[in-house]
């Protein structure tokens, strides 16, 4: 299902608009974007989505833009460095996927244009100032939705009726990663369900946090985004298909990946429109005066061939609301 996304002021118009874009450009100009984000580059499917986005508003790499690329490799640490990098290099823009790149970012330069993408709760994490008014030189997207915890937790309940006890795998390294968790668990607490917090700080240690979790007899796991859990997520999948664990994931690719189910905004739909807001940025609209845009829908992916494996039938009204299953 194709997501659409709003923003706290009304922005749909300014797509119209878009096709101008070439043509408020200096002539000769080539502008330098940078991208800010974990181990998927270029070629991959979210980088493809972003070029498609920018060669829709009449951008030709190589022609009036050239990208400049950084890669954590899933190593949340490096974007600092990496972020200060691309302000040495003046780039016209950065794009900066995930809450650590956008925080890197912000911390690097307070002149370049940042337009973040996957941004967990931009305004308790002080990226901006608000949704409608971002007031700095950050804008873009966030996946914060209304009460997208609560439902998630109730899709997994409706996957699993018997579930009890959930496990809910963070990433307690990471900033804005501890208020996604307290919303978690106040969702969980108000469907009756006992939460257990399990923090992942490195990959060598998730086969023991499994292990604990099975010990503790819990009966499905919530799993929040990361840099870590993102590039370690077919990893995650298995492991928790070992130990019979039902898992919901935050976006498609955990159930592409191998998790049970997926609900949240699609990833693709959101890098293709982050190429509106460079777009914006750099024909002279300011960060500041740009509002930031929410999703309005989210998509529920469900693993099919993971249910087999965990020896779980599936209600069929959860099949029916599934906008994507996976055989």
């Amino acid at each position: 299902m194709k997501v659409t996304l709003c923003a706290v002021t009304v922005v749909v118009l300014a797509l119209l608009a878009a096709p101008l874009a070439v043509q408020a450009q200096p002539v000769g100009k080539v502008w330098r974007i940078g991208v800010l984000m974990g181990t998927l580059g270029p070629e991959s499917p979210r980088g493809t989505a972003f070029r498609e986005g920018l060669r829709a508003l009449g951008y030709v790499e190589g022609q009036n833009f050239a990208f400049e690329w950084r890669l954590s490799g899933g190593n949340a640490a490096r974007f600092p460095d990496l972020a200060a990098e691309l302000a040495r290099l003046k780039v016209d823009v950065i794009v900066a996927v995930d809450n650590p790149a956008a925080v890197a970012a912000q911390h690097a330069t307070s002149t370049i244009p940042i337009v973040m993408v996957l941004a967990m709760d931009p305004v308790r994490t002080g990226l901006v100032a608000s949704l409608a008014r971002p007031g700095g030189n950050i804008t873009g997207l966030t996946v914060q939705g209304t009460d997208i915890q609560g439902k998630a937790l109730q899709l997994l309940k409706d996957a699993v009726p018997t579930a009890s006890r959930v496990a809910i795998l963070w990433d307690a390294t990471e900033p804005g990663r501890r208020i996604q968790v307290t919303e978690a668990e106040e969702a969980a607490r108000a469907l009756g369900l006992e939460v257990h917090l399990v923090g992942a700080r490195s990959p060598d240690e998730l086969e023991s946090l499994f292990t604990a979790m099975a010990r503790e007899r819990v009966d499905a796991v919530l799993v929040h985004p990361s840099q870590l859990i993102g590039t370690h997520s077919a990893r995650i999948a298995a492991l928790a298909a070992q130990h019979r664990l039902p898992t919901m994931g935050p976006m498609p690719w955990w159930a592409e990946a191998g998790g049970l189910l997926s609900y949240g905004a699609p990833d693709l739909d959101l890098f293709q429109r982050a190429a509106y807001y460079v777009d914006k940025l750099l024909r002279g609209t300011k960060a500041a005066e740009l509002p930031v845009e929410q999703p309005l829908k989210f998509a529920l992916l469900i693993n099919l061939q993971t249910a087999k494996t965990l020896g779980l039938t599936l209600p069929p009204l959860l099949l029916f609301q599934a906008d994507k299953v996976i055989q």
